[in-house]
């Protein structure tokens, strides 16, 4: 992957080519302080836009955007802006399948380049496996294996993380899954980070030991 004309500055900083960030915030607005400048810049450069949210708070989500001088009705129609409610995208048919959330994500990546789009721009909430659905204890499994395709691309993917909402050890294990990570509304480079295979071989190994 080469970064070569695919600049982009988050939370105070260029991002590199590690583009699978995990961000932290304590509330929405410190989320919108810290996330909106860099959804704004992306439609200004004619980025592509990608983003889940809860359906209870889509139009929050739209408000903020418009707030900060976005035409996002403009945006929806030429196709450079995509709004998924999260049950349509991460909960589709009642359940959590991460193997078929990833062709999804890897999908929209290349539907973004397919269309033209210097890259696209993904955003998604995750309080959805806070939810009692079949197949959201595989979360951190997910994001794990998100790191076998996405060093292939130059497209940032933002996954959000309440703090108030998520028990540390849940936590503890996104960090390990994420090279980038947003805390404090700035960038960092993720000492914490495990790549995949070691961590997935951690994960087999934690799950044997507890049904022996």
């Amino acid at each position: 992957m080469s970064t070569v004309g695919t600049s982009v500055r988050i939370a105070g900083s260029e991002l590199g080519e590690a583009r699978h960030i995990c961000a932290f915030f304590h509330n929405r607005d410190e989320e919108y302080r810290t996330l909106l400048p860099f959804i704004k810049n992306g439609f200004e450069c004619g980025d592509r836009a990608f983003h889940v949210v809860d359906s209870e708070l889509r139009q929050d989500h739209l408000t903020r955007l418009e707030s900060a001088g976005l035409d996002v009705a403009q945006a929806q129609t030429s196709g450079q802006f995509r709004l998924f409610d999260w049950h349509d995208l991460y909960l589709k048919h009642g359940h959590f399948d991460q193997h078929r959330v990833i062709a999804l994500v890897e999908q929209e990546l290349k539907e973004g380049a397919r269309q033209g789009f210097r890259l696209s721009r993904s955003i998604g909430h995750m309080e959805w496996a806070l939810q009692n659905w079949p197949g959201v204890e595989d979360l951190v499994e997910y994001e794990a294996r998100l790191n076998y395709i996405l060093p292939a691309y130059n497209d940032p993917i933002i996954c959000v993380y309440d703090l108030s909402k998520f028990g540390g050890s849940v936590v503890t294990d996104i960090l390990r899954t994420h090279p980038m990570v947003i805390i404090g509304g700035t960038l960092q480079e993720n000492p914490f980070f495990v790549p995949p295979d070691k961590f997935l071989l951690e994960m087999r190994e934690q799950r044997e030991t507890r049904t022996n």
